[in-house]
């Protein structure tokens, strides 16, 4: 049995622009050395109370969820490179 180590990396900036935004960014290193990068956003309403943690949740979770789709387009276009066919690989 073979074991692959992929490594996801999270930077998290809270408090971008006035202060109501945060961003992270989502790195995925692979074994072959393939580097994708998402970006998530999460915007704070003004009216609502401050809660960094949501924040970094939320824009978490989409940066993470960009690098699925990125990583679920790469598998696509590497098996129709593979078979010569179009492929759409769905969630």
């Amino acid at each position: 049995m073979k074991e692959h180590r992929w490594t996801v990396k999270l930077f998290i900036d809270e408090g971008v622009d006035d202060g109501t935004k945060t961003v992270t960014y989502a790195q995925l290193d692979n074994r072959d050395g393939v580097q994708l990068t998402g970006r998530g956003v999460a915007q704070r309403s003004p009216h609502d109370n401050d809660v960094p943690e949501i924040g970094d949740e939320l824009s978490a979770s989409r940066a993470l969820h960009d690098v699925a789709d990125q990583l679920l387009q790469a598998s696509a276009d590497d098996v129709s490179q593979a078979t010569h066919e179009q492929v759409d690989l769905k969630h």
